[in-house]
């Protein structure tokens, strides 16, 4: 049986917060799919954004994006006043998004929210059930940010050496220290977690189905590897060997440079690809059908020396 649907990226929903979010016009679009016999909902990955705000460019392939998360919804629940929402400026043009003014504002509004509403939530079953449920990447992701805030925003290829290396004496004496900030960072997750849950059920007994897209590569600038190096090729300073793109085509004469790290297969082979099956079977937690974006990659691969301009002289 064919079935059809559309693909409208969470980002591009209305919204007076510079952004779109898990918010009324978010459900408004699953009754419009509804009424018009549609069975799909299709939206691009939901990951943080790094500098460039691709959602292909993600902090981590498990969390969630903290400016999908609605203020109006935290206002409802007392976590914000109405006026605290509207009191920073998250761009005033609605036809485009504007990242830097949207950087600048929304974790300070959640932080708000964060500071007013935690000492209870972090007693409640519900948050440490996601806690818990979750740590196998909220742990590692909750630090990573926080140390980035750190070194104010910084890749972490350009923090300091015992940092970088995750140096074990100093990473539990941050965590001594800075845990609030990472409570901070796993608070945002859990509320991202919470509302989009509620709108995936929502969607699923309305008769229309999430297809999620995750991109095959994980960005280097990334918790994944930052804790996890070894899940790639990386010299002993923990730089890429070479990095992903596409060779020089029609499209592009001197070729795709995503600048993502290639995977180590071999070690991925030797684990039985632990880390591959709890990153699909997350996957499809958050969605009913996964896309795998340029899935040819688990078969060949286009490799770029790290550090060149093009992808001109990479290999297959």
């Amino acid at each position: 049986m064919r079935e059809s649907g559309i693909l409208l990226p969470i980002a591009s929903l209305p919204s007076k917060y510079g952004i779109g979010a898990f918010s009324k016009y978010a459900y408004q679009f699953i009754d419009m799919l509804g009424a018009a016999n549609q069975k799909y909902w299709q939206i691009l990955p939901l990951g943080p954004t790094g500098y460039g705000d691709s959602p292909y460019q993600s902090f981590s392939t498990f969390a969630g994006n903290p400016y999908f998360i609605d203020l109006e919804t935290l206002a409802y629940e007392g976590s914000l006043t109405k006026e605290e929402c509207e009191a920073y400026d998250f761009g005033r043009n609605d036809r485009y998004i504007d990242y830097e003014k949207i950087y600048l504002s929304r974790f300070k509004v959640l932080r708000t929210a964060y500071e007013r509403t935690y000492p209870e939530i972090k007693n409640s079953g519900d948050f440490k059930k996601f806690i818990e449920s979750n740590a196998y990447w909220l742990d590692d992701y909750a630090l990573y940010m926080s140390v980035k805030n750190y070194f104010a925003s910084r890749s972490w290829s350009e923090w300091d050496r015992d940092f970088r290396l995750r140096k074990e004496t100093t990473i539990e004496k941050f965590k001594s220290e800075y845990e609030h900030e990472i409570d901070f960072f796993k608070f945002i997750q859990f509320k991202f977690d919470e509302q989009w849950s509620k709108l995936k059920l929502y969607a699923n007994r309305n008769g229309i189905k999430i297809i999620g897209d995750i991109p095959i590569y994980v960005a280097y600038d990334s918790s994944d590897a930052w804790t996890h190096p070894e899940l790639f090729q990386f010299d002993e300073n923990e730089k890429p060997v070479a990095v992903a793109g596409c060779p020089p085509d029609s499209f592009s004469p001197t070729g795709q440079l995503w600048g993502s790290p290639l995977y180590d297969w071999d070690y991925h082979k030797k684990t039985s690809y632990e880390w591959w099956i709890k990153r699909i079977a997350y996957c499809f937690k958050l969605y009913d059908v996964v896309r795998v974006d340029h899935f040819r990659g688990f078969d060949r691969y286009y490799s770029i020396p790290y550090g060149a301009p093009t992808a001109e002289n990479g290999t297959w």
